[in-house]
């Protein structure tokens, strides 16, 4: 968890959810992409050759096996910032709740 000094909650908050919404839309892109690509590298093995055998000889190669933990992992990062973005938020309602108590304190010392 990234912490500045002297840094406002809510600036740290929209730092983290910026960098989340950017995480977020690169795995989504790698997911929603994952069937077009594989379509593409089967229409590379040649028009003649079966699609299921095509698919097989993708599925089964390096490069396909690199291009899945390229999507997981930037899964993965954009997991990471949303639980950095969900620990601003409980670290703000704890913040306003120990602010809460301080006051009810200090009304009923007075």
């Amino acid at each position: 968890m990234s912490e500045r000094r002297n840094s406002r909650p809510s600036d740290d908050y929209r730092d983290v959810a910026h960098r989340w919404v950017t995480l977020d839309a690169s795995a989504r892109l790698l997911e929603e992409t994952k069937t077009a690509v594989l379509a593409q590298k089967c229409n590379l093995l040649g028009e003649k050759m079966p699609v299921t055998r095509a698919e097989q000889i993708v599925k089964a190669s390096e490069e396909w096996r690199d291009y899945l933990k390229k999507m997981i992992d930037a899964r993965t990062q954009a997991n990471k910032a949303k639980v950095e973005m969900k620990f601003y938020e409980m670290r703000f309602t704890e913040w306003n709740s120990d602010a809460a108590n301080e006051r009810r304190e200090a009304r009923l010392s007075a």
